[in-house]
């Protein structure tokens, strides 16, 4: 075996290997200060208490919209029922924000000195939360000098700005939106043109006359152009179909055929033309976020690699890496890693006979890291008799637990049976015999079917499978209740009736609690391949929903933000008026109007209610309504705010939502139809090769680093001699693919 150089050296090239053993880890990239101070900094920055710490303070500083002036501390929104708020004084809220501006500018002061100088001018990102930090305390002292009575907050659009950053994913989300923006602009641009084109044709077509039917329709739907537009961009989503049609479609019924090709051609052609375009581009998203991580993580494996390993020349005059199996002990006793894939390694290395692992042998021991846990269940017990042993194998075959859900599928039906039953039954007349007697009989069957399965497979292997600790939690909880229910009610006889105490009766609690059997079915979900497929895409879907739910969080958080600042305390209420359906006059007294739908908790008078009120907005379901009453309270520009809302929340997201589950269920209907083994040539060329190669000048250039001290060493080969590489694999590597010296 041979050792590393000494002393100091040595410690440096173990910490760096650690580091970089914990970057591929965590999917980090390696280009970042190596020195021993800064490589301690790195790890005590990427700690999981700092880490904690850092989300924790994004968590608060965003948290700070619900309690700060004006407060979402009230039971209703409604601007009827609502009751003053409590505001914070003035200091409170601030002085928490000023100790979040704190953590943020020592994040920023880190992570701007452990990239260095040169990295840092590149990074918009780290020049964009710079900024951020500044414009947001300027905000803070001004704020603090108008002793908190300005309305106008800005540091408040900015903090979502603090969540996006923070995340890589979320980042990278952005970078393909931003990508596809021209293809999504030209689709909108024709989406205008379609619009504009119908709104001229039906401003002439339904022009003032005087046929008071036909005044319908321009008073209601086309008085002028504002109105107009309004009108048929909500027809494009539907919304107001077909109440907008029917005036002129009730005098004539050749109107029609205007509003049936205007929905064809927008809502049918368009705005799908508009999700097949996000969809082609975010088609392979996932496969090459997957990828990307991947080849972060086998780089950094294969950075560990090279500062291992030292340079044996042969008498060719070619060079034999290698890293010793001490040193890789040592480095695996400093690496924070989970204990499961520590000790497989560990375990690898002490069975492997060399002293010496080359490159390949060192990425196969971290191989590893890619393998899911499976968990191994505790043994069945072995019992001696004969007797025990068949009745082990009964109750411990599967098709006992099919049985378990035929039971519990009984159960539901009948519980439904008797509540349909019983919907048009006064209390009074209800006989609850029957469910009470049944439910008896279930009730002892989940216990006898519990008592079995732990004879069978032994305590330890039952409480081993989550099924099983669903379904004796609420047998448990089922028999005391029934038993408490006994115990208050006496037995089911008929005509037995248990009253009402309380909120819920125990006889109530059990009804619903029988409900909850119906999980017991998500059991048989992976005997059955395609109700498995549609749940592991949903399951999956989740995994990497988080970046794009991220980015929902901001915009939310942003528009929820300007909606306080421009229609808080716009919407009043109208006091005792009353509300009638007339089609003249006073239009705030329509039929469908935001007063007379009620939709008075749905404002923007404080954050929460924003919030509420903007997803209202998005699912698009009488949409017109706040368009129409928000214009009508504050500004006819208000329109404006509300279409820019619709455009990002409905039209962008939703189908990046719906791009993502295509590409989620298409990705997992090939791997189940076309099974094939994925190929190894991607990875084999980014583990063996492109750690080391840096394309300079028509030569790819191995570059070995040894630490801050030490120069670096540098000897090139031919292109004859490397491997061909992409475009983007060159740019990746010229970016991130070695670290400082």
């Amino acid at each position: 075996m041979m050792n590393l150089a000494t002393g100091t050296d040595n410690d440096l090239y173990v910490n760096q290997a650690v580091v970089f053993i914990e970057d591929a880890i965590q999917y980090r990239s390696i280009n970042h200060r190596v020195d021993s101070k800064s490589l301690w900094l790195y790890r005590w920055y990427y700690s999981r208490i700092c880490q904690w710490i850092l989300s924790l303070t994004i968590t608060i500083i965003l948290a700070l919209a619900f309690i700060e002036t004006p407060s979402s501390l009230t039971v209703t929104s409604d601007i009827r029922y609502r009751l003053p708020p409590w505001n914070p004084p003035c200091g409170l809220t601030e002085s928490i924000e000023l100790l979040c501006f704190l953590v943020f500018m020592i994040d920023v002061s880190v992570k701007s000195y452990l990239i260095g100088w040169e990295e840092f001018r590149k990074t918009k990102w780290l020049m964009a939360y710079i900024l951020t930090l500044i414009v947001s305390l300027a905000d803070w002292v001004v704020s603090l000098s108008f002793s908190c009575t300005e309305s106008v907050r800005i540091r408040r659009i900015l903090r979502p700005f603090f969540l996006l950053q923070n995340s890589s994913m979320m980042k990278k989300t952005l970078k393909s939106i931003n990508s596809t923006l021209p293809e999504m602009a030209s689709v909108v641009l024709l989406l205008a043109v379609h619009l504009s084109l119908f709104t001229m044709f039906a401003m002439l077509l339904f022009a003032r006359t005087k046929d008071g039917q036909q005044d319908k329709e321009w008073v209601g739907y086309f008085r002028n152009l504002p109105d107009s537009l309004t009108s048929l961009l909500v027809l494009l989503t539907t919304a107001n179909n077909p109440d907008v049609m029917l005036p002129a479609y009730s005098k004539n019924r050749a109107y029609s055929i205007f509003f049936i090709l205007f929905t064809v051609l927008g809502n049918l052609f368009l705005m799908n033309l508009l999700t097949a375009i996000i969809y082609n581009q975010f088609r392979g998203y996932l496969l090459k976020s997957v990828q990307s991580s991947l080849f972060r993580r086998r780089l950094g494996i294969r950075a560990a690699f090279e500062v291992l390993c030292p340079l044996k020349e042969t008498p060719a005059n070619a060079q034999e890496l290698y890293v010793s199996a001490g040193d890789l002990f040592q480095v695996l006793q400093k690496v924070e890693m989970d204990s499961r894939c520590k000790q497989a390694i560990t375990r690898s290395l002490k069975t492997c006979s060399c002293d010496r692992l080359s490159a390949a042998q060192f990425q196969k021991l971290f191989e590893e890291l890619d393998k899911d846990a499976i968990k191994q269940h505790p043994p069945s017990p072995e019992y001696q008799s004969h007797f025990m042993r068949k009745i082990q194998l009964a109750f411990g075959h599967p098709y006992f637990g099919y049985l378990g859900n035929v039971v519990a599928l009984a159960n539901i039906v009948s519980i439904c049976v008797v509540l349909v039953m019983d919907a048009d039954k006064q209390p009074s007349e209800r006989d609850d015999f029957f469910l009470g007697a049944i439910n008896c009989f279930f009730i002892l069957y989940y216990l006898l079917e519990m008592l079995l399965k732990i004879l069978a497979m032994g305590l330890k292997r039952y409480l081993s499978y989550p099924s099983n600790r669903f379904d004796g939690l609420l047998t448990g909880i089922l028999l005391i209740l029934e038993i408490a229910t006994f115990a208050v009610y006496g037995f089911p006889h008929p005509g037995w009736r248990p009253e009402l105490m309380g909120l819920l009766s125990l006889w109530d609690m059990v009804r619903l609690l029988n409900m909850l059997i119906v999980f017991r079915f998500l059991r048989i979900i992976p005997n059955m391949k395609f109700m498995a497929l549609v749940v592991t895409t949903l399951l999956d879907l989740v995994k990497n929903l988080r970046a794009f739910a991220g980015i929902l969080v901001v915009v939310f958080y942003a528009f929820a933000i300007t909606g306080i600042m421009l229609f808080k305390g716009a919407v009043v209420p109208m006091g005792n008026i009353s509300i009638v359906n007339t089609t003249s006059g006073n239009r705030t007294l329509q039929c469908g109007t935001y007063e007379q739908l009620e939709y008075w908790p749905n404002n923007f008078d404080d954050f929460a209610a924003a919030v509420v009120t903007l997803w209202d907005v998005m699912v698009v379901n009488n949409w017109q309504v706040f368009l129409e009453a928000f214009s009508r309270y504050s500004s006819p520009w208000a329109k404006t705010y509300f279409v820019a809302w619709w455009l990002i929340s409905s039209v962008i997201w939703v189908n990046l939502f719906v791009a993502l589950l295509l590409e989620n269920f298409i990705h997992k209907w090939d791997r189940r139809c076309h099974w094939e083994p994925l190929s190894d040539i991607e990875y084999q060329r980014t583990v063996e090769l492109m750690f080391r190669m840096i394309k300079r000048s028509g030569a790819i250039c191995i570059q070995v680093k040894r630490g801050s001290d030490l120069p670096c060493s540098t000897e090139c080969k031919s292109p004859q001699e490397s491997v061909n590489l992409t475009a983007e694999e060159t740019q990746y590597l010229l970016s991130c693919a070695y670290f400082t010296c």
